[in-house]
């Protein structure tokens, strides 16, 4: 019988990131029930906020001292200043969601950055875990977790109609959404993710429910 690897540090602030990460999902909850003006209202001034922050601890030494000394410990390696100057993923979360909600119909934005924020904690937690199985550049275990995890999202995210046909827009967009987690991209998963998804679940409307009005939520 395999053993399962111990649980070190690493993996404790892997889990502490993603129960962060998890916060997020309050953005497309809180989306669907107000308008796009008042939400980008509210995204915008915290991205850039942020973003500012993020850019103060990768160019700002006395900042990015502050920073490393108090939640250094829960960024990545690649996202350490002695790694190359690179925006943490809180900061792609929220640039990600600004620029979803500018582009995407809100039934399209709910279901990919829901999918981005549960499912990609999931395939973390669950391939750096119990991944024994490569696939792309993940693990098997991980794919797999982040597939079923985006199946129940799809399952209770908003949708114009209700009909089966949408329930299966949604699971290619889980699909496509799986394939560009486990593939080694250049592009931040936070941003290559919901686009991927929103981009697939966009064309299939139009291909199965053409005339659809998406925008009917507002």
């Amino acid at each position: 019988m395999t053993e399962l690897p111990s649980v070190d540090k690493s993996y404790v602030a892997e889990v502490m990131r993603k129960s962060i990460h998890l916060a997020s999902l309050a953005i497309p909850v809180v989306y669907f029930f107000i308008g796009k003006s008042l939400a980008l209202s509210i995204l915008v001034p915290l991205t850039v906020a942020f973003a500012m922050a993020d850019l103060l601890r990768l160019w700002h030494e006395p900042t990015g001292r502050l920073y490393h000394r108090y939640v250094g410990f829960l960024l990545r390696r690649h996202e350490r200043h002695d790694s190359g100057r690179r925006l943490n993923g809180a900061t792609y979360v929220l640039v990600s969601a600004a620029l979803c909600m500018l582009v995407l119909p809100k039934v399209i934005f709910v279901t990919a950055f829901a999918i981005l924020i549960v499912s990609d904690t999931a395939a973390a937690l669950v391939g750096r875990r119990f991944g024994r199985h490569r696939f792309l550049g993940k693990s098997l275990e991980g794919s797999t977790a982040f597939f079923l995890s985006a199946l129940v999202v799809v399952l209770i995210a908003p949708k114009i109609t209700g009909l089966p046909v949408e329930y299966a827009i949604g699971l290619a967009g889980a699909m496509f959404g799986a394939v560009v987690e486990a593939l080694p991209l250049p592009v931040d998963d936070n941003l290559s993710i919901p686009f991927t998804i929103g981009a697939a679940m966009w064309i299939l409307y139009a291909l199965l429910m053409p005339g659809r009005d998406l925008f009917v939520l507002g």
